[in-house]
Formats: C-alpha cells, structure tokens, sequence
C-alpha cells in the first residue's frame, strides 16, 4: 500500500485543521523524520495554489484528476468550500477510498459533507453538532442514533471530529494508522492539549 496521506484542500480550508496531524506525521519532537511511516501529499481541484481562510496559499501535489489510485488515508479538512459546488467532485474519492479500506478523516464542515452523502450511514460518527449534520444531509443522512456527542470519534476506517477538535482529531488518526507507539502519541497528544509548562515544571 502507498504510504501517501492525502490531505484534500478546498478554496477557503481552515488551515489549522490539519496541522497537528501532519506535523506528527513529518517530525518527531527533535526534527524531521529521517524515514516516516507516512508522507503528507495535498489534493486540491488542481494543480493550481488553493488559498486558506486566513489568505495562506498551498501548491497542491496532486489534483483531483491526478490523485493516485493507492494511498494510506485521505483527509477532508475543514472549512467553507464543503457546501460548494466543487465539493461535489470529492465524492468518488471518498467512495472510492471506502470501498478500498482506506482511512478517511473528515473535520468541521468535511464532516458534513460525509452526512450529506451517507458516508456516515454505517459508522459511529461526530461533527458540528448534531443538527448540523442533519441539515446538510436531509434524507441522505439516515443515521443520527450513530451521533456521539465527543470531540472526535474513530468507528472502523473512518474518523470525524468538530471543528475545535483539531487535536484529538490528530489523535485518533495518529492511533488507527499506527504512525507511533501509543505511548509516543498519547504523549503528543498531551503535550499539545495541555502545554509545556504543564508538563514540565521547573
């Protein structure tokens, strides 16, 4: 299998939502990896930059029309191009992805995008809110008793988180796709979640 994570971008992506998980992925608490487990790649619409929210822009690797047919996971990070038109585009990745017993992560507003197509019919599931996720899915979305009420939730291949969820997010995609031992994660987990000072007193 591709070692490749596929971050999919969006015009207008919340730039914060996948930086814990690709940083972690990329270094280590010293420097950079020598040999990752995996390799952070970024999918756009094309092979043009995509801007963030906050004006960022990001060369992308791949585009929708060049995305490899193997990797390691795909994520959808959040933001406001998820109830756009070239989202609509996305859905054979995230089908395709799922028939192949990929990892798919979907933060904020990429969650939502689950909803709206059913991707989240069959697992236990999280998101901005419960009747968030019922607005953007109508009769697509048919499995609310699945909604927990968490910051982030992993169910199988498939990981969703809130938008303040960044973090833990990080977190249980690091676990499932076993970047590290769970004793290193957990301890990267902490120490971004509760800070330095409160880990090492002097």
């Amino acid at each position: 299998m591709n070692n490749e994570i596929l971050y999919v971008l969006l015009p207008d992506y919340a730039a914060h939502e996948a930086v814990y998980l690709s940083q972690a992925v990329a270094s280590d608490e010293f420097a950079l990896k020598e040999n990752p487990k995996y390799v952070n790649k970024v999918v756009a619409p094309t092979l043009e930059p995509v801007k963030s929210i906050g004006g960022f822009k990001t060369l992308p690797d791949y585009s929708f029309g060049t995305i490899p047919a193997d990797f390691a996971a795909l994520i959808l990070v959040g933001g406001f191009g998820w109830g756009t038109a070239v989202a609509e585009q996305v859905v054979p990745l995230v089908k395709d992805a799922i028939d192949k017993g990929r990892v798919v992560g979907a933060i904020c507003n990429g969650a939502s995008f689950m909803a709206k197509h059913g991707f989240l019919n069959a697992v236990k599931h999280t998101g901005n809110g419960l009747e968030q996720l019922k607005l953007w899915g109508g009769d697509n979305y048919t499995n609310p008793e699945g909604y927990v009420h968490a910051q982030a939730v992993s169910d199988g291949n498939i990981v969703t988180a809130n938008g303040s969820a960044t973090i833990e997010f990080a977190k249980e995609l690091l676990v499932l796709l076993e970047n590290d031992s769970p004793d290193r994660i957990g301890m990267y987990y902490r120490f971004n979640k509760d800070g330095f000072c409160s880990l090492f007193t002097d």
